[in-house]
């Protein structure tokens, strides 16, 4: 079992083609930008690749795909797996071990209000599916609820789970799970408030905006290893004006667009997803051509 999974991870978007089917060509065009910019590694078929638009059958495609672009730059590859039944999570789990994927990851059952016992179990069959390590999810924008803290230390406690991604602002429970599991990895998953999480302690992260700014988040996490604050807050600062564009144009599709503009073909979001802004294109060229930004463009 590997246990150097720490880190920063970029949330790897998916490539579709203009009918909006999944295109290996702009998947790979995805990788070269993602792979140049010093992170940890991929964490491949989740939400920020528009997972929940596609079939089970288009995520193991994507996964073979991946694992047929993989080099050594690409670093550790977690595949999200997480789907809302248990025999589509499985499969997705067993084929990413059989490509030699480093971890799993998956939010929890979600689609219908499931218990705390159903969850468990869900995560207990995960863990037994393979000998992959596992990383737990803690989402309360995709599950509709915050998962008790007990739970999410019985999660913690399966055989097979070295960490948990925490996209929570409840930073207090983050410091209670690593007080109660302080062996265990934690990432965590709200971009624009990366720098308020490290500073209760070293934590990794895994970002949907990492596809464009990696190079940033992983200078941001070594400034804060090394206590500089002020190049952190910088650093947040400038994560965080692209958030503000992003919420106005529609994340996932401002991120390809932004792709887009640096000069990689990776396509649009999948239907119905879409830009939100006809200013899309002026408010993220404009921001990308700042001088205090271009540095930071891999």
């Amino acid at each position: 079992m590997k246990t150097d999974l720490n880190g920063m991870y970029s949330a790897l978007l998916t490539g579709f083609d203009d009918e909006g089917r999944f295109c290996s060509k702009r998947q790979s065009n995805i990788i070269d930008y993602v792979a140049r910019q010093g992170l940890q590694g991929l964490y491949i078929g989740g939400s920020s690749g528009e997972s929940g638009l596609m079939s089970t059958s288009e995520l193991l495609e994507q996964q073979r795909v991946i694992a047929g672009l993989r080099t050594e730059n690409l670093g550790n590859i977690i595949a999200h797996v997480g789907q809302p039944s248990t025999i589509d999570t499985i499969a997705l789990a067993k084929q990413a071990a059989e490509l030699g994927f480093d971890a799993l990851s998956a939010l929890p059952p979600h689609s219908y209000p499931f218990s705390d016992d159903e969850i468990l179990t869900y995560y207990s069959d995960l863990a037994a599916a393979t000998d992959l390590p596992i990383i737990v999810y803690e989402i309360p924008l995709r599950t509709n609820r915050p998962l008790p803290k007990q739970l999410l230390l019985n999660l913690l406690d399966l055989p097979n789970v070295q960490g948990i991604k925490f996209t929570s602002t409840d930073l207090f429970k983050l410091s209670e799970l690593r007080r109660a599991r302080p062996d265990k990895i934690y990432y965590f998953g709200f971009d624009e408030i990366y720098v308020a999480a490290a500073a209760l302690g070293h934590v990794g992260g895994i970002g949907t905006t990492y596809n464009v700014f990696g190079k940033l988040y992983v200078a941001a996490e070594k400034a804060m290893r090394q206590s500089d604050v002020t190049q952190a807050q910088a650093l947040q600062n400038i994560s965080q004006e692209y958030v503000e564009i992003l919420i106005e144009t529609g994340v996932v599709p401002g991120v390809k667009l932004s792709l887009e503009i640096i000069g990689y073909d990776v396509g649009s979001a999948r239907e119905p997803m879409s830009l939100r802004s006809t200013n899309a294109r002026e408010y993220l060229s404009d921001f990308l051509g700042r001088e205090d930004v271009k540095p930071w463009l891999a």
